[in-house]
């Protein structure tokens, strides 16, 4: 467990261990959702859910295993739960899709070929299957190794392994159809 959450939890100070939870890790939990509901508004609203979520379960963090992946648990449940539900399926929403960062350096053509290039690869993954589109987001733009991954879905390293392996396939036919 990281010290500051420890010193925290002692403390009986959930007030403060929140805030510092939402200021770590407030943009990542947002990300992850999007990239399960596809839009901004919703994705705002489950992450507000899921940190209101967390602070109510605080109680019940153990510590085996890292504050981060618990909380990615608590996020992607939510997000399933979310996608499972009657509003999800009965309701349409209206929002804009968040903007890829551009992070090419050079002229002003390669960013946009660049921009462009990152549009086409987004818009690929964010057509794919949830179990796909999850460890394709939690590996390359997480950066979270496939052990962690497996703890984070629910299910086991072979698993991410064949999951990742099968996305990349499905990646590359889908951009070479392009």
């Amino acid at each position: 467990m990281e010290e500051w959450a420890a010193q925290a939890l002692e403390m009986e100070d959930k007030d403060g261990l929140i805030d510092e939870i939402m200021i770590r890790y407030g943009q990542e939990i947002l990300q992850l959702v999007y990239s399960y509901v596809r839009n901004k508004e919703t994705a705002e609203d489950l992450t507000q859910d899921i940190f209101i979520k967390c602070y109510k379960s605080l109680h019940t963090y153990s510590g085996k295993s890292k504050l981060r992946t618990w909380l990615w648990r608590i996020a992607i449940n939510q997000c399933k739960d979310f996608l499972k539900s009657w509003h999800h399926k009965n309701v349409e929403t209206a929002g804009d899709e968040l903007e890829p960062n551009s992070t090419a350096k050079g002229s002003i053509e390669q960013m946009a070929i660049q921009k462009e290039e990152d549009t086409q690869l987004i818009s690929v993954i964010m057509m794919m299957t949830v179990k796909y589109r999850e460890v394709i987001y939690l590996f390359y733009y997480e950066d979270l190794p496939i052990k962690e991954i497996a703890l984070v879905i629910g299910v086991s390293e072979n698993t991410v392994k064949t999951r990742l392996r099968r996305a990349k396939v499905l990646l590359k036919e889908r951009l070479e159809e392009k």
